[in-house]
């Protein structure tokens, strides 16, 4: 009895563990491909994307679900919203990757969770506990601090951090399942995607198909990278404690951490140490806290799977 009641638990973990790792290493992938201009390569992950979304949609028998979501109008607004941020986020994500700023990507990444809080307070009306109100002062503190240090602003986290932080509270209010709702917002961006590279093609500017093989391949790839790693975190929250995978989602942005100063040696001196290491205390503080919460079997913020 008890190793089979551990099965779900262990399985719940792989799981999470797969898809805050795959989050975190597809930096290499659009490392790979910064060649190609950062527009083309969001449009191609676009319309990847949703010929994989609706291959898994049709073998999960799940179409008359995203018909429901489509007939009702208030989710479909929210989605339209969603799908903007989305967008956005998609895009300054990469042109990050591609011109030697993940430190602030993984940075915005980290202060995600704390951002998410200030949102259920202002929009949401929600109270904020005691570590969540020092959690929120120290991470603004390490933000004020690299700005006033480096002397400009973070813009790439703060976009980041805004912009997932926004969609994941649309998408809470929505209550869209994540595969309807990823498979309906890059539909909404199929046209433009589309039209996008056909006007490149026009122009003979296409990087698909007249730089190499190699490039073809990875930009067909943007689909599964994008949806695979969304069925891992479905099937992970199914089976975890949301505390446990509100841990886990620290893995992606530590993984980009790493690979920015490690292995793209991106700037990350004294002044950058010092915010990291407040946004590090904060985070520790928030998720001491929330552990506390879930095994007193109170309620913790709801993590969002990654973009």
């Amino acid at each position: 009895m008890q190793s089979s009641s551990r099965s779900p638990q262990l399985t719940g973990l792989l799981y999470g563990l797969a898809a805050y790792g795959w989050w975190g290493f597809v930096a290499l992938y659009f490392r790979l491909v910064r060649h190609v201009a950062p527009p083309e390569i969001l449009a191609h992950r676009i319309v990847w994307s949703v010929l994989i979304l609706a291959i898994i949609v049709a073998a999960k028998k799940r179409w008359s679900s995203v018909r429901g979501v489509l007939r009702e109008r208030r989710m479909v607004v929210h989605l339209v919203a969603s799908t903007v941020l989305i967008a956005i986020n998609w895009f300054v994500f990469i042109w990050a990757v591609g011109s030697g700023h993940l430190l602030q990507a993984s940075l915005g990444y980290y202060i995600n969770p704390l951002v998410n809080v200030l949102f259920g307070y202002f929009l949401l009306g929600e109270r904020l506990r005691p570590a969540e109100t020092l959690s929120v002062a120290i991470a603004a503190f390490g933000v004020a601090w690299i700005t006033w240090s480096v002397g400009t602003l973070p813009w790439v986290s703060l976009v980041l951090a805004v912009t997932f932080g926004l969609y994941g509270l649309i998408r809470k209010l929505a209550r869209v399942p994540s595969l309807e709702g990823l498979t309906i917002e890059t539909t909404i961006l199929l046209p433009l995607a589309g039209g996008y590279l056909a006007w490149l093609a026009s122009r003979g500017a296409l990087a698909f198909g007249h730089v190499d093989l190699r490039t073809d391949v990875l930009l067909s790839l943007a689909g599964i990278i994008t949806a695979l790693p969304l069925l891992w975190f479905a099937h992970a929250v199914e089976r975890l404690r949301l505390a446990t995978v509100g841990v886990l989602q620290y893995i992606s942005p530590t993984i980009q951490f790493l690979f920015a100063v490690f292995l793209f040696h991106e700037p990350f001196g004294h002044e950058r140490f010092v915010a990291f290491a407040f946004i590090w205390l904060a985070l520790a503080i928030f998720s001491g806290s929330n552990l506390m919460l879930a095994r007193r079997g109170l309620p913790t913020p709801e993590p969002e799977p990654e973009p």
